[in-house]
């Protein structure tokens, strides 16, 4: 036989159904706003800020990836629509916008907006000197080893009596106040896996060749701003093949100087 239920347990369920409606659901990381979620670059280890400003700036032009297409022209739209063979007017479309948000994801450039500014325009520059392959210039030619680093494209390469044996990679440089010093520089201290004490932070395939200042890989997206504390960053893999590459003594030269935003 079938039983209805009691007066007592209808009133029980009815409040126990409203007490859950009053209670709020568990927060889903996946609808967090943007300005909750902590972008962190792909791949390798967390990341480690030489100090408290830089990682407040980079977390000022970071965002999450394939953000809506910006219809703002940037300084450098001639140059990107140029480089990626697109019609060039010197004005954003939403075509130009697609080309060049594409190009910035390949490149770990955030935010991927579209719009053409100076981290676009490193890449770029990066690309023209691969390009370039044997053609490229500004090092002067020497009977050994060079490293070849230029301020003004952020750019890194390795030369053997004039003719490139390590394609450039892009670089960055010294901050106002801290710039990497110009000039001609050996290799004088080489260590794999360095911490700086200065900055409390890791320093990995470092190659000093100037006082503290040295080629060592970083964590950081390597387009972005602000640029180092003096040292030549380089991607991580860029700079465990450098160290395979290099040798004590082998000459260094600098010269240009960065671009900041």
């Amino acid at each position: 036989m079938k039983t209805s239920p009691s007066p007592a347990s209808v009133t029980a369920g009815l409040l126990a159904a409203a007490i859950a409606l009053t209670v709020p659901l568990a927060a889903d990381p996946a609808q967090a706003s943007p300005a909750a979620v902590t972008v962190r670059p792909a791949g390798g280890p967390e990341p480690v800020w030489e100090t408290e400003a830089e990682e407040a700036a980079h977390a000022e032009v970071r965002g999450p990836a394939q953000q809506k297409c910006t219809t703002s022209t940037g300084p450098y739209q001639r140059e990107a629509e140029k480089h990626l063979g697109l019609r060039v007017d010197g004005k954003q479309s939403p075509s130009d916008c697609e080309a060049i948000a594409d190009f910035q994801r390949r490149h770990e450039i955030e935010p991927d907006q579209g719009y053409a500014g100076l981290y676009t325009h490193r890449a770029i520059m990066w690309e023209q000197a691969l390009a370039a392959g044997s053609r490229i210039k500004g090092c002067p030619d020497t009977k050994g080893v060079v490293v070849c680093i230029d301020k003004n494209r952020q750019i890194l390469w390795v030369e053997n009596a004039g003719r490139v044996v390590v394609k450039p990679v892009p670089a960055r440089t010294g901050k106002p106040g801290y710039q990497t010093r110009s000039g001609w520089f050996k290799i004088y201290k080489r260590e794999k896996k360095f911490w700086s004490t200065q900055f409390d932070g890791p320093m990995p395939f470092a190659q000093f060749f100037s006082g503290g200042q040295a080629l060592h890989g970083s964590y950081r997206p390597i387009f972005e701003d602000p640029g180092s504390h003096g040292c030549v960053n380089l991607r991580y893999d860029d700079a465990k093949a450098l160290w395979g590459k290099l040798r004590m003594n082998d000459a260094v030269y600098v010269w240009g100087t960065r671009t900041e935003g």
